[in-house]
């Protein structure tokens, strides 16, 4: 599902990216995908999306 359709991000993306430890904040998300740069509607979704993904990779690695 499209978290972002300005910049096109997907939460497949995003999650992929928390898994590969290319991302960890929304700050990263921003700077690396265009995330929240133009209308700003995806932050809130955004962020709950990379905390899941960091739930869910500290959970894997226990």
């Amino acid at each position: 599902m499209y978290v972002c359709i300005c910049a096109a991000v997907t939460d497949k993306q995003i999650k992929k990216a928390v898994a590969s430890e290319e991302i960890c904040s929304l700050r990263d998300l921003c700077e690396q995908y265009g995330v929240a740069r133009q209308c700003g509607n995806c932050c809130h979704h955004a962020k709950d999306v990379i905390q899941q993904a960091l739930n869910q990779s500290s959970s894997d690695g226990s």
